[in-house]
């Protein structure tokens, strides 16, 4: 269960405290147990939103996105910040857009593309409060940290050494795409049709962003792979706020 524990010490703010660095072989098969940490996130916002039942509504919903935010410990949230900077910045360029992204200070693009995303979640799970759908709390999480299994099994790491390029080198590829089709089946079990819209949705946005990877950069980095998880969940939770 090795292999979990680093994926939960490295996807989440929770007090998990492994010995010594893994060995690259265990961090790559840690990228397997990614949507089990997003069921385990589910649960706990699960838990959360029945413990708040019965709360003033924009609290509950400004209570909810602060845990899921503190959850991860805002590892993703940043990399957003970092690649909507690069992005701008960057002017089309692949050297400099890399570049930019190095730096740990937050511009302009940065501050309104995370006060959008943000708003645009805390709406989203309001209207899912107002409409009693829970379960959206545990697909979300485990589409999102799906799509970041999927990024590293189809997409080059761009940056060579260092935690990410030993990920996606010594990811199990064939466990991985098994991985990621019992995600899929296990969201329609879950949620039925609401399952099956976000499993779609999921993949546009994760085919939209890792065409402009591509496009840009010629692969991913850790903070491309941080700002497709955020993009993905913002998109799910407003999509189920409009089907549903």
């Amino acid at each position: 269960m090795l292999p979990f524990w680093i994926a939960l010490q490295f996807l989440s703010s929770l007090p998990i405290r492994l010995p010594g660095m893994p060995q690259p072989q265990e961090l790559g098969r840690s990228l397997l147990f990614y949507p089990l940490v997003g069921v385990l996130f589910g649960v706990i916002l699960w838990a959360l939103n029945w413990v708040l039942l019965g709360t003033p509504l924009l609290l509950h919903a400004a209570l909810l996105l602060t845990g899921w935010v503190l959850l991860s410990g805002a590892l993703h949230l940043d990399g957003l910040a970092d690649s909507a900077d690069a992005w701008l910045g960057g002017f089309g360029d692949r050297e400099r857009t890399l570049t930019i992204m190095k730096d740990p200070r937050s511009g302009p693009s940065a501050v309104v593309v995370l006060v959008l995303v943000l708003l645009l979640k805390f709406c989203a799970l309001l209207a899912l409060i107002e409409q009693h759908n829970a379960v959206a709390l545990i697909i979300v999480p485990l589409l999102g940290r799906s799509a970041l299994l999927g990024l590293f099994l189809t997409t080059p790491y761009v940056r060579p050494g260092g935690l990410g390029q030993a990920l996606a080198d010594h990811l199990p590829r064939s466990a991985g795409k098994q991985v990621l089709v019992v995600s899929g089946l296990a969201c329609v079990l879950i949620a039925g049709l609401s399952g099956a819209i976000a499993v779609v949705l999921a993949v546009l946005v994760f085919v939209w962003s890792r065409h402009a990877m591509m496009r840009r950069l010629g692969g991913t980095t850790g903070d491309t792979a941080g700002a497709l998880l955020e993009l993905l969940e913002m998109t799910l939770l407003v999509g189920l706020a409009l089907t549903l």
